[in-house]
């Protein structure tokens, strides 16, 4: 059972990536074929092969019904895998084929575009943990894009490394879904994070960043379980697994509010990082967001 079903993963892996090939980025799925593949598997009885009978010109011709098309799936978007080490990368892209064929969640495997499992070098020094997807991750199948992202990736470029270089993912691999609503996102409930994040935890093991940094309150309480605010937790060294991680605001917050003061704290956050991965500091650096 299980070799067959390796064997038709690949086939099927080989064929979405042969149509990705051709530029087809997107195709259509039903949700109830997502709904059944989280059922569990049973096992079908096969009937013996029924007796050859002699046919005669006075029966009736037997009609074959025309093959049912098969419903074509959603071609995941897989993200390149940067390290030195090829065994490595070959571990980390079995995880990552698990991941964009998972459908543990089901209402969030029909509602999603794209599992969006995690972007940068597996061998990063620093790894950046936030919540769930949005609308545009959702839709590029790469975490931190939209308008946060973009401000993440400034906040990594002040310090002088660059998104390539870290590791960027999230406690939920798929965007929580929103039934009724054409814009907006949720908060992932503790059954969703319960279910998703031994992927996040994979990960975090064969990635080992001397760092971790969780951005908000979703991310400190997947990985700590802890559901204390963000605001008294940030600044805070705590550790996850022996590995030193530092809870800091989230970027949309800082998109919400854009006082000096908040981007300062967060800022002071990324300055005890660069020191506890013993990175050069400069004095700009040191006096960024602080007033004239």
């Amino acid at each position: 059972m299980a070799a067959t079903y390796n064997e038709l993963l690949d086939a099927t892996i080989q064929h979405l990536e042969g149509l990705k090939a051709h530029g087809v980025r997107h195709v259509a799925v039903a949700p109830e074929t997502l709904r059944a593949f989280a059922l569990p598997v049973k096992t079908i009885a096969i009937p013996p092969p029924v007796p050859k009978t002699e046919t005669t010109n006075s029966m009736p011709a037997t009609r074959i019904a025309a093959p049912v098309k098969p419903q074509a799936v959603i071609a995941p978007v897989r993200l390149p895998i940067a390290s030195s080490s090829p065994e490595k990368a070959a571990v980390f892209a079995e995880l990552q084929a698990r991941a964009l064929a998972c459908v543990k969640c089901p209402h969030l495997a029909s509602s999603r575009k794209n599992v969006v499992f995690g972007v940068g070098s597996i061998d990063a020094q620093l790894m950046f943990v936030g919540e769930a997807p949005g609308a545009d991750e959702d839709a590029q199948g790469e975490p931190f894009v939209g308008a946060a992202g973009q401000l993440l990736t400034k906040i990594i470029s002040a310090t002088g490394l660059s998104r390539a270089g870290v590791y960027i993912a999230n406690i939920l691999k798929c965007r929580p879904d929103t039934p009724g609503q054409s814009y907006g996102n949720r908060k992932p409930t503790p059954e969703e994070m319960t279910t998703c994040i031994p992927y996040l935890h994979e990960q975090i093991d064969l990635i080992r960043p001397k760092v971790i940094v969780a951005l908000g309150a979703i991310a400190v309480e997947g990985l700590l379980g802890k559901t204390v605010g963000i605001t008294k937790l940030r600044g805070n060294w705590q550790t996850y697994r022996d590995t030193p991680l530092m809870p800091t605001f989230h970027p949309s917050y800082l998109l919400r509010n854009q006082a000096m003061s908040e981007k300062r704290k967060v800022w002071e956050d990324m300055l005890s990082v660069m020191e506890k991965l013993e990175m050069p500091v400069s004095e700009k650096q040191r006096n960024f967001f602080l007033k004239a």
